[in-house]
């Protein structure tokens, strides 16, 4: 397989099969111990699902819904 002046290969058709890789996805490239990897690019929802295990539980017990109505009322 040959890379052409404008930096593109082709992928085979078994590779694209197996990895699931299908036109117009987004990919990303790492380097691995020397080696560049090839791997589709997370999508939107797994980037917000990975968010929302990152913040779980991370929240405190703080106000309570009168309290706050209080603070912004103005009220003592």
């Amino acid at each position: 397989m040959k890379i052409t002046t404008k930096g593109q290969v082709t992928i085979p058709m078994a590779m694209r099969k197996r990895f699931g890789l299908k036109p117009h996805m987004e990919v990303t490239f790492e380097e691995n111990h020397g080696q560049l990897i090839l791997r589709p690019s997370e999508t939107r929802k797994q980037r917000f699902l990975r968010g929302l295990k990152t913040v779980a539980g991370s929240a405190k017990k703080g106000l309570s819904t009168d309290e706050i109505m209080k603070l912004t009322r103005g009220e003592d």
